[in-house]
């Protein structure tokens, strides 16, 4: 028993701490009635409210939590991909060619301070208010980040390499493939995690053109409508998801630069 506290003791703090908080939120709106429901509902209100939402309840937006969940995770994921699949090449195009950084980086220095809002309007005009348009949106808040550390990954290649893999005979393109990219890949996956936080905080604002279905449609309707707890559940829906999915980057991380290098 000391031994499994010794070892999980700042998992148990965590734990504690979480507790800590339930417990005062639950004195302080349902015990004590000192915060109005209508302001703050209580920590049991809410897991009504998620247990009613997650078994197939659709008051006051319509659908169900896992449709709401699917229906959001399609646009993030679809501009999150499309994000990357640019950003990525990108970042490493600008920083191993000089030509091409000559030529493209001005024009992303220009982009990269607007923030992913600022495009909604002109998404509407050039992609209309459909699912586009919200590609649209979550595809330049994960751009950004995915092309900027892909740009700093490839900077940071120690010389050192490059110059022992020039004397062995490597050519430009070996040298790219099998010293700068293998050494950027920390870099490059942390870009990735940041594209993928960055594209799943613009969620809501995406789903702000006219969605009939989401985690940030099923926000703004209870806002409408006043219903704090469906607000709350979907608050903690999305950081729910957010962590799973970064989860899942974390492990191909390991794996891909585990491989790397035992490679």
């Amino acid at each position: 028993m000391k031994q499994f506290l010794q070892k999980h003791k700042y998992s148990l703090i965590s734990v504690c701490s979480f507790l800590f908080v339930l417990l005062v939120w639950q004195l302080v709106t349902d015990v004590f009635h000192l915060v109005s429901p209508v302001m703050l509902p209580s920590p049991t209100k809410i897991l009504e409210t998620f247990v009613y939402k997650l078994t197939g309840g659709t008051v006051p937006d319509g659908a169900t939590l896992f449709e709401n969940i699917w229906s959001s995770l399609k646009i993030a994921l679809g501009g999150y991909v499309v994000g990357v699949v640019i950003g990525v090449p990108l970042g490493i195009g600008m920083a191993w060619s000089r030509r091409f950084e000559l030529f493209a980086k001005p024009l992303f220095d220009i982009i990269r301070p607007v923030p992913a809002l600022a495009w909604i309007p002109l998404m509407i005009l050039w992609l209309g208010i459909g699912y586009a348009s919200k590609v649209g949106i979550i595809f330049f808040a994960a751009f950004i980040s995915a092309t900027v550390n892909s740009y700093t990954g490839i900077r940071r290649t120690s010389q050192v390499h490059l110059w022992v893999g020039k004397t062995f005979g490597a050519t430009n393109r070996q040298l790219l493939f099998k010293v700068a990219i293998p050494t950027a890949l920390p870099m490059i996956f942390t870009g990735l995690r940041l594209a993928l936080g960055s594209a799943w905080v613009a969620l809501v604002a995406a789903e702000m053109l006219a969605a009939t279905k989401g985690l940030g449609y099923m926000i703004q309707m209870a806002r409408l409508l006043g219903r704090p707890d469906v607000i709350i559940v979907g608050m903690l829906t999305i950081g729910f998801v957010g962590l799973v999915l970064n989860a899942v980057l974390e492990k191909l991380q390991k794996k891909f630069i585990g491989r790397e290098k035992k490679g």
